[in-house]
């Protein structure tokens, strides 16, 4: 599907003009090419993808995509239109598609490692890169190549080692990350004096290079603050997902695929999220992209954004406690109760207003795996119960989980006690999906983001409010 078709949705009267439909039907489009060389597959979409925005722009650049109200601006900018994002789309009905495909239909279409269920990161990465489903072929291409990029410079290493116990997970995996600008092509090129035109292969270098160190940062970090210190080596016949269990040091097939699940839903949810956005903006400095996910990762920190999974646990941990079997009244009464100081952690979406599609495939993977675990019996409870509860209270404009409802059960069940960390497991995989749109950030040289900011003064006159 070509951009015309993404952009329109939503705006009748140009979809009208150009005859292209408001609901776009998708089928699978496999890999146009044989190459399994993402890089070049990708070189070959590019100038098309360029040609094609350029024309869009120059004949609708003045069209309005929607209007922006005094609440979105106090109100963190919910349901303004302003960014372009490739790689997926969120409905708030339907829920996250990636370059059209639903989470089921990945499920089913992406290819899997031997033996697996689950589809491979590596797999989504593609997809998102080129909108093209991979074929095997290409999908075990990315494994070998991120594996032969995983080496972590010894600097790196050495400051992770040197960290005190108290630095949090997060602000070492950040740290990280800027220190591994040292490496970055992109930086180099530009102060080389490389064309505009070709700052997206560069980009597209650092963010390989990253994505393929970063399950080695990550299972460094962890080691270091909760095992030996001790990370075995990457394998270079395994898949990214099963590299990364085994340096984080778990021996568990039914752990090793829910890994690929996790890094599979984890690694986009268009563009205006905070990890994303922060991605983007930075990125569009011309920081080179391990700086601009650093910065990213920061925002993910955050209680709000990344540490959501870890608030739902230690909510759950509490209910638990308290009563190890909830009648279905007694679990109402205690959910009212909770309702009565702060919120259901877990529940509600910024944008969704349906069950997240990606609690329900960890939902799935329960049922399937630990039908028996008394905190997925729990969560299940939980499922039935405070939708009815948050429609009756009135005040959530979506009473549906959200993904952080049911993942840090699942780590849980496999040994993973250490809550500080589930934030490190989900940076690791968003980075397939702000690093993904970056490279496509550069290939169509958007410019450094500036909106007008305006005082609380200023807006009153605006809008006639001052006298």
């Amino acid at each position: 599907m070509g951009v015309l078709s993404r952009l329109y949705t939503g705006v009748p009267h140009l979809l009208a003009k150009r005859c292209i439909p408001a609901a776009a039907t998708y089928t699978t489009r496999h890999s146009s090419s044989s190459s399994t060389d993402l890089k070049t597959v990708l070189g070959e979409k590019v100038p098309a993808f360029q040609q094609e925005v350029a024309a869009f722009r120059k004949e609708y650049g003045d069209a309005k995509v929607g209007d922006i109200t005094v609440n979105m601006m106090y109100g963190g900018m919910r349901g303004m239109k302003g960014l372009v994002t490739e790689t997926s789309v969120l409905d708030p009905n339907e829920g996250i598609r990636f370059r059209g495909y639903s989470i089921p239909e990945c499920q089913e279409k992406l290819p899997k490692a031997v033996g697996g269920e689950e589809p491979l990161p590596e797999a989504l990465f593609w997809l998102l890169c080129t909108g093209d489903i991979p074929t095997e072929a290409q999908t075990k291409a990315i494994s070998k190549e991120w594996a032969d990029r995983a080496d972590v410079p010894t600097h790196v290493v050495t400051m992770l080692n040197n960290f005190p116990a108290t630095v949090h997970p997060m602000a070492q995996l950040s740290a990280a990350c800027n220190a591994l600008s040292t490496e970055s092509l992109f930086s180099k090129a530009y102060a080389d004096g490389v064309k505009k035109s070709e700052y997206w292969q560069y980009a597209y270098e650092d963010s390989m290079n990253l994505i393929a160190k970063l399950p080695t940062v990550a299972s460094i970090i962890y080691r270091n603050l909760y095992r030996d210190g001790k990370v075995a080596p990457i394998d270079p016949d395994l898949d990214w997902s099963a590299n990364f269990v085994k340096m984080l040091g778990y021996d568990n097939k039914d752990f090793t695929e829910l890994m690929r699940l996790y890094l599979t839903i984890h690694t986009d949810h268009e563009g205006g999220n905070v990890s994303a956005h922060t991605c983007h903006l930075v990125g569009s400095a011309l920081s080179d992209p391990y700086l601009s996910f650093a910065a990213s990762m920061n925002g993910l920190a955050g209680p709000l954004h990344g540490l959501a999974n870890q608030e739902v646990l230690i909510w759950l941990n509490k209910v638990h406690s308290e009563h190890s079997s909830f009648t279905d009244d007694e679990l109402k009464e205690f959910v009212w109760e909770t309702l009565k100081t702060g919120v259901i952690p877990g529940y509600g979406h910024a944008v969704l207003r349906k069950t997240d599609p990606r609690y329900m495939v960890q939902r799935e993977f329960a049922l399937k795996h630990l039908p028996d675990d008394p905190m997925f019996h729990l969560v299940s409870q939980l499922y039935n119960i405070v939708p009815d509860v948050l429609r009756e209270h009135g005040k959530a404009a979506n009473p549906w989980p959200n993904v952080d409802a049911h993942s840090g059960v699942l780590l849980q069940y496999y040994g993973m006690t250490e809550m500080n960390y589930y934030t490190v497991l989900f940076g690791v995989s968003r980075a397939l999906g702000v690093l993904s749109s970056l490279i496509w950030d550069r290939a169509l040289g958007l410019p450094l983001e500036r909106p007008k900011s305006m005082s609380t003064e200023g807006l009153k006159k605006l809008v006639g409010a001052s006298k």
